[in-house]
């Protein structure tokens, strides 16, 4: 393939950490490199290093053996959104202009902003203000529309699947009910997902309000039939029908400033109280964003780098890599960002669990 014109790639991690992001810096970098004879500037902790200017020279020395590693060797920020970036007492600036003048003093031609729907609804804004660059999906979530999957996600679902089965043995030998509380925020994919891999008995979404009185109910008659242990998977984001989810914390400054968690304790709770079983929680937090990608998610981030890469050399500005069916392509980051990806109430795997005898604490699923 022909080499285009000398350009300089700048590439940024931005948000939560999720397993799969060397594979995208390095894939970018050696495909820039290599392929496109350009060069590759590494922006320092997300849209933070391009407030701050900060960025570093990487040649492909500087991304050989990363591959296999968790997180990221940029850093990122979930705070540093330029267009409301903290300024105390509850105030935020726009120095969005700035971070424009700080890209062309870096030397990039164009910028690789790798992340989830918060660094991709700022890609946007940084695109209307005339910075060219591209998108690569990041979110084990999964819940960005217009790709089919986002690498990261079956690293998580593999840990979250992994947890069940060592709490399968614990649940068996005290008799207990073990309610384990995956990521996820307001889409159910991880805990539909690595429930249904892990033989999860209940298994609650955001998309699924559940009836308290439908989880115990099915727990006591597991217990009926010599069953005398159940495993809860919820959500972070699950919530009762009529309810509101529970929010663990807020962080100030950041995109989304809302933390869900502590629903598998409420969980818990009532069902010790209303079974006088006993019950357990664990928040699987962080172990689920962390660790080496799996083979799946090391090619998906791979092809996702690659694939920004040929974006740019056909200077399709503006638009975010995406997997559909087996190919990797392109979609306006504008329509990518346009609606969340949750879980369809017809979706097969719902009636595939349902078949099962798997049970979303709702009688009126299907």
């Amino acid at each position: 393939m022909p080499r285009k014109a000398k350009k300089t790639i700048g590439v940024l991690t931005g948000g939560g950490d999720c397993p799969g992001l060397n594979a995208v810096i390095r894939a970018v970098v050696k495909t820039a490199i290599t392929q496109y004879g350009w060069n590759a500037i590494g922006v320092v902790d997300g849209y933070k290093g391009l407030i701050e200017k900060k960025a570093v020279r990487l040649r492909r020395a500087d991304v050989s053996g990363i591959l296999m590693r968790g997180g990221t060797i940029l850093g990122t920020s979930n705070t540093a959104d330029p267009f409301h970036l903290p300024a105390g007492r509850g105030r935020t600036r726009d120095v969005s202009a700035q971070v424009l003048r700080n890209a062309r003093a870096l030397g990039i031609d164009v910028l690789v902003a790798i992340g989830g729907d918060g660094t991709m609804h700022i890609a946007e804004g940084l695109r209307k203000l005339g910075l060219p660059l591209v998108g690569v999906p990041k979110t084990i979530d999964n819940d960005l529309s217009e790709t089919d999957v986002t690498f990261g996600f079956n690293t998580a679902t593999q840990i979250i699947s992994d947890a069940i089965d060592n709490l399968h043995s614990t649940a068996m030998s005290h008799h207990r009910v073990m309610v384990v509380e995956t990521m996820g925020r307001y889409a159910g994919w991880l805990a539909l997902v690595g429930g249904l891999a892990g033989g999860g008995d209940i298994i609650l979404i955001p998309e699924v309000p559940f009836r308290i009185e439908a989880v115990c109910d099915e727990v006591m008659r597991r217990s009926r039939q010599g069953r005398r242990f159940s495993i809860v998977v919820a959500a972070e984001g699950a919530r009762p029908r009529g309810g509101l989810m529970v929010v663990g914390r807020r962080v100030e400054g950041s995109p989304d400033p809302i933390r869900l968690g502590g629903i598998s304790a409420v969980i818990a709770a009532e069902i010790e109280k209303a079974t006088k079983l006993e019950a357990r929680n664990v928040v699987l937090g962080h172990l689920q964003r962390g660790g080496s990608p799996t083979a799946y998610d090391r090619i998906l981030a791979t092809r996702f780098g690659a694939g920004a890469m040929h974006l740019i050399a056909e200077e399709r500005f503006g638009e975010m890599v995406c997997l559909k069916g087996a190919e990797i392509r392109g979609v306006s980051i504008e329509r990518a960002i346009r609606k969340r990806k949750t879980v369809p109430r017809d979706h097969p795997l719902l009636r595939i669990a349902d078949g099962l005898g798997t049970r979303f604490g709702d009688d009126g699923l299907l």
